[in-house]
């Protein structure tokens, strides 16, 4: 029998450099989003510490036995910061655990697309581009990269892992967009077209909460029930600004 963490929220990091990068690239129109770090090494922003400051803030202003006690992270450094301001800013529990990276809560990966802009990919793989089109980003998988069916394969074995060690736990996930959408595929036992509908309402925002607790679903199955998406009242409480900017390869996502 399956059985689950008492609490589980998923964060997308902090705003990244990367993320700025990309905005600048989009308003000049060019093809190659400059950054020059790999994509694991992005930092955060100054803003998105901010964010991640007002995230920890938001956490510790709950009781200490309703605070995290596990912690996990993609291992790229935008995601492992703002897991550890949040530690730094009191909002986990005294009994939290070391931060676990887990490399499956890595970032989407973009083979051959990374770095490009829309017009990049279009300029310089016009066949790609073509065939995303038709196959559409849920199945398309870029060489070398992947598409987000990829990402789901990676995340149900973490699902597993979180079932077997960390039930009855309370757990706090850091990681990307796509990762936060995959999840509530996997939880919600969504299909295609309603992930993509999700996606398609807006972005997730940096710093911003989706929020799971243990239920008893349909049939007396025992899961996680949604409690709450997207949430960015942690940061307008604490004044910092909302930033909703996908990560910089974003045509591909």
């Amino acid at each position: 029998m399956q059985r689950w963490p008492n609490k589980l929220w998923i964060v997308r990091h902090g705003e990244s450099a990367g993320n700025v990068a990309r905005d600048v690239a989009h308003a000049s129109g060019e093809a190659v989003i400059d950054i020059d770090t790999r994509d694991v090494d992005v930092p955060l922003s100054r803003l998105g510490e901010r964010q991640a400051e007002a995230l920890g803030r938001w956490f510790a202003s709950m009781p200490t036995e309703g605070r995290p006690n596990v912690v996990l992270s993609s291992p790229y450094l935008r995601a492992q910061r703002t897991a550890m301001t949040v530690r730094a800013n009191g909002g986990l529990a005294p009994d939290a655990s070391d931060l676990i990276v887990d490399e499956r809560l890595r970032e989407k990966e973009f083979g051959i697309l990374d770095r490009l802009t829309r017009l990049g990919i279009e300029q310089g793989h016009p066949q790609l581009a073509d065939a995303r089109g038709r196959i559409g980003k849920f199945y398309f998988r870029p060489p070398a990269g992947e598409s987000w069916c990829d990402v789901i394969l990676r995340l149900r074995s973490v699902l597993d892992t979180i079932s077997l060690h960390h039930s009855e736990k309370r757990v706090l996930i850091v990681a990307h967009q796509v990762v936060v959408l995959c999840m509530r595929y996997l939880l919600e036992n969504l299909d295609e077209a309603r992930t993509l509908a999700i996606d398609a309402e807006g972005d997730v925002a940096n710093c911003a909460v989706t929020e799971y607790d243990a239920a008893t679903l349909s049939g007396s199955r025992q899961g996680l029930a949604l409690k709450r998406y997207n949430f960015v009242s942690p940061l307008q409480q604490e004044g910092a600004p909302v930033t909703s900017a996908p990560d910089k390869n974003v045509a591909a996502r």
